[in-house]
């Protein structure tokens, strides 16, 4: 059974973008477009991995973040940070990486290749 990615991101194009590339890569996909929907997707398809923007309305990524490792069944589930915030290394310390938009799609393959293990 393929690794399940979760996108979390407020801007269509980057999921589409995203979900596209993790697909053509073998990944199974979930997505949401901002951190409530990504708390409650996180719960119901309890991804492998979770890339996360920052800079969302409403609640923002670290919120997210902070209320997920406080969750039994999520708060090991690693997170790739990706977004346009500089200073974003700083956001989510425990972040396995954290990519700048416009992002290296050929880094954050290997990010995730390492990170899965697949």
């Amino acid at each position: 059974m393929s690794k399940k990615i979760l996108v979390v991101d407020d801007d269509p194009a980057i999921v589409d973008y995203l979900t596209s590339f993790f697909k053509d890569n073998g990944y199974a996909t979930c997505s949401a477009e901002d951190a409530n929907a990504g708390f409650e997707a996180a719960k119901k398809e309890l991804p492998d991995l979770i890339t996360l923007d920052l800079d969302m309305p409403g609640e923002w990524g670290p919120r997210l973040y902070r209320k997920m490792s406080q969750d039994k069944d999520l708060k090991n589930i690693p997170v790739i940070v990706i977004s346009g915030l500089s200073g974003n290394q700083y956001a989510i310390p425990k972040a396995v990486a954290c990519l700048k938009k416009p992002f290296d799609r050929d880094t954050l393959l290997k990010l995730v290749r390492e990170t899965l293990g697949a």
